[in-house]
């Protein structure tokens, strides 16, 4: 069987300028393939990133449909279609990244903002690499996850937070973590110590907001983690969330990101300020004892 196509961070980007040159235009999908030897699903997936149109000569024809006769800007656009067929790290067909885990990477990589919670972990994108490591390592008895599986996961779980500390445009991040899932003590006390302490520094970061729901909370508090990515304004808003077979289920229906976003809002309300969460760390790392 064919391995499922992922979205690549450079075939995101031509699916965006794309989408958006057709609303420009006035067109309909239907319209836009219209005499055109390719189907209306072929263009969808063409403007999600799941697909390539493959040749130039099939570009140069949409463009024209499209109005855009501005060499630079058509060879602008062929230089992203010949640069959106080379691969990512996270799609290199010898790789072992975990099921779902190269999509998550793929939208992450082209995500303007982040909403994200979790009642029982430490985020992902805040890990430090010893707390993935012993994380992975508690699991990989129970999972039955080889060692070249979990240095691979623990591997590109670092890369995926690069997007966090760029300089240019840094990925906007706000999370909100409930307290009994920063007191799980996850590869010893010098690991959870160093684990506060690498959250701290990075709320420190203008793009970096974290919030802390006390374990004493008694208002709404969703039994899952979720993430609420904001792609900007050419894609939907993607919802993804872990499930208990260790894949993720993704979602963009306006209704879903509508019942998500009011979930976190839910939380933030509930939640103490951002301000306060430097204090919170500290506090956990003098009371954090084997």
């Amino acid at each position: 069987m064919a391995p499922r196509a992922r979205p690549t961070a450079r075939r995101i980007a031509l699916g965006q300028e794309l989408r958006q040159l057709r609303k420009q235009a006035g067109l309909t999908l239907e319209q836009a393939v219209r005499g055109l030897p390719f189907s209306e699903t072929k263009l969808q997936r063409a403007e999600t990133g799941l697909q390539d149109l493959r040749t130039s000569g099939v570009l140069r024809k949409l463009l024209v449909r499209y109005g855009v006769t501005d060499e630079d800007k058509v060879e602008k656009l062929l230089a992203l279609q010949r640069e959106a067929s080379s691969q990512e790290w996270w799609t290199r067909p010898a790789n072992l990244l975990s099921s779902g885990l190269a999509r998550r990477i793929a939208t992450e990589s082209v995500a303007q903002e982040i909403h994200a919670f979790h009642p029982l972990l430490v985020l992902g994108l805040l890990q430090t690499e010893a707390y993935a490591q012993a994380l992975f390592d508690l699991y990989k008895p129970i999972e039955e996850h080889t060692t070249e599986f979990v240095q691979e996961n623990v591997a590109a779980r670092m890369k995926r937070q690069e997007p966090l500390t760029r300089d240019d445009e840094p990925l906007k991040f706000w999370a909100v973590l409930y307290e009994p899932a920063l007191r799980y003590t996850i590869g010893g006390v010098d690991v959870m110590r160093e684990q506060y302490d690498a959250i701290a520094k990075l709320v420190a970061r203008d793009n970096v907001r974290v919030q802390v729901l006390p374990q004493t909370h008694r208002g709404y508090l969703p039994p899952h983690d979720f993430s609420i990515m904001h792609l900007g304004e050419a894609l939907p808003s993607t919802i993804q969330v872990d499930t208990a077979w260790g894949s993720s289920a993704y979602a963009d229906k306006p209704r879903e990101v509508g019942r998500f976003t009011r979930m976190f809002n839910a939380l933030v309300a509930s939640a103490l300020p951002p301000e306060d969460t430097p204090k919170f760390l500290q506090r956990l790392a003098r009371e954090t004892t084997e």
